[in-house]
């Protein structure tokens, strides 16, 4: 199953690189979590809090939903696929502009993609490389 697992993730990037983000939600299990990077501007509010945490494949939805909304022509590509067992690990440049100021930004950070079975988990924005190899069990 790891094999296919890399593979419908390399698909689901080769969509993100031409600005499909809806590729992935066939391969979502219905009680997924997906965490953006702390400093995410589209953090959800719960409870008199920022979170950038949700819930299911509708709360992944709204993830993406309010990414969407803070940039234009966003693109997201994988520099690099790395097989981690049940979880794929994905470098990832994202290019975009801020919708509010209009300055095109790059951004580089890494994505896990934790899987049980066929379905995705668990979807995991991590920004530094040594901490993403420790969380796909890459490192000790």
């Amino acid at each position: 199953m790891p094999h296919e697992n890399v593979e419908a993730v390399r698909a689901i990037y080769e969509r993100f690189g031409e600005g499909d983000f809806s590729s992935s939600v066939d391969l979502l299990d219905g009680n997924v979590s997906f965490l953006m990077l702390p400093e995410a501007p589209q953090a959800e509010e719960r409870r008199g809090r920022a979170s950038n945490l949700y819930m299911g494949v509708e709360g992944v939805a709204t993830g993406m939903r309010r990414l969407l909304e803070t940039w234009t022509e966003l693109r997201m590509e994988a520099e690099e696929v790395i097989d981690a067992g049940d979880a794929v690990l994905v470098s990832v440049i994202q290019r975009g502009t801020a919708r509010t100021t209009g300055v095109p930004t790059e951004l580089r950070y890494y994505t896990l993609w934790s899987f049980r079975g066929p379905k995705v988990i668990r979807i995991e924005n991590i920004r530094e490389r040594e901490q993403a190899l420790e969380a796909a069990g890459l490192r000790t």
